[in-house]
């Protein structure tokens, strides 16, 4: 009996009223819009449900995929032998005093930040423009404009392989597109942040700023996955390709992006494989010119 066989059975005895899709096309859950049929797809509503699907898939030996927004994933257009947790419907945002907000890990970061502001909590305006959802946010701590997202995590509740465990700041090993998640099988069920005091109007107002420059810099009228390549240490990754001359550069329907040469876009009915091959043509050529080696950021699933 096959894993998704077993996981279908599970779920009937343990979890009926669970919310599945059988076969769901990734292409409609990615910015990328690319990517084949997940074997099955799960949207936990709570704490408690997605702690007993994950226990499910484990019990029946599910190789599995925890994704919120899907901004940051780039996924074969073959398909994926997995179950994919999707936590979009944990959504919750608890907007509690002295500046703190309690935040379900599917809350997109959009709507974290205008609740904040709305509560003259100042501190969110970096994650205003960033497309995805708070768990895969704390995941990679990102960033944008100055802002990371350390600067406002207090602690982070996690479901990791032997149990639901809460940590502290400290604990979180934060670093440039990296966190505990990125050493550790776990997955993201909610955090608390800590902001600031801060004006309402003021807090608009920069955050109104950051989306002017946001659009007027990035090709937010197609198809991406954002930055495609971390930052070098000492370099900008768009500048260098830039220099070598490989905006415009194509293959089938990707493209790097002749607004800004970070981002490799879906241009025309991308293909996994066509952006699979343009980064490596963008990593080979920066490093024949500049001898630095660009790491994606893009995280490729197949």
């Amino acid at each position: 009996m096959t894993w998704w066989n077993q996981l279908d059975q599970l779920l009937q005895q343990r979890a009926p009223s669970a919310n599945v899709i059988k076969d769901a096309v990734m292409s409609q859950y990615t910015s990328f819009r690319i990517g084949g049929a997940a074997k099955r797809m799960l949207f936990p509503r709570d704490e408690a449900e997605a702690v007993l699907l994950l226990e499910l898939c484990r019990e029946c030996n599910a190789p599995f995929l925890v994704m919120g927004k899907g901004t940051n994933l780039l996924v074969s257009d073959a398909g994926l032998d997995r179950a994919v947790l999707n936590m979009l419907k944990m959504d919750t945002i608890c907007v509690q005093p002295e500046y703190t907000m309690c935040v379900q890990s599917g809350a997109l970061l959009s709507k974290i930040a205008v609740q904040a502001q709305q509560a003259g909590y100042a501190g969110l305006e970096f994650a205003h423009g960033i497309p995805g959802s708070l768990g895969g946010a704390i995941a990679m701590n990102a960033g944008a404009y100055g802002g990371e997202m350390q600067q406002v995590v207090q602690s982070v509740t996690a479901l990791f392989p032997d149990g639901v465990r809460t940590l502290d700041k400290n604990a979180l090993h934060f670093g440039y597109r990296h966190s505990i998640f990125s050493e550790e099988e776990g997955v993201v069920l909610s955090a608390v942040l800590k902001l600031q005091p801060g004006d309402p109007q003021a807090i608009r107002a920069q955050m109104d700023d950051l989306m002017v420059r946001r659009k007027a810099s990035q090709p937010l009228e197609y198809p991406s996955a954002g930055s495609t390549f971390k930052r070098p240490e000492g370099h900008f990754a768009g500048t260098m390709i830039d220099q070598c001359g490989l905006k415009g550069t194509a293959v089938g329907g990707a493209e790097v992006s002749k607004k800004h040469a970070g981002f490799i876009i879906n241009k025309n009915h991308a293909t996994f494989d066509n952006v699979v091959t343009l980064i490596g043509i963008v990593q080979d050529t920066v490093y024949r010119e500049f001898g630095v080696e660009l790491e994606p950021e893009v995280k490729i699933i197949q």
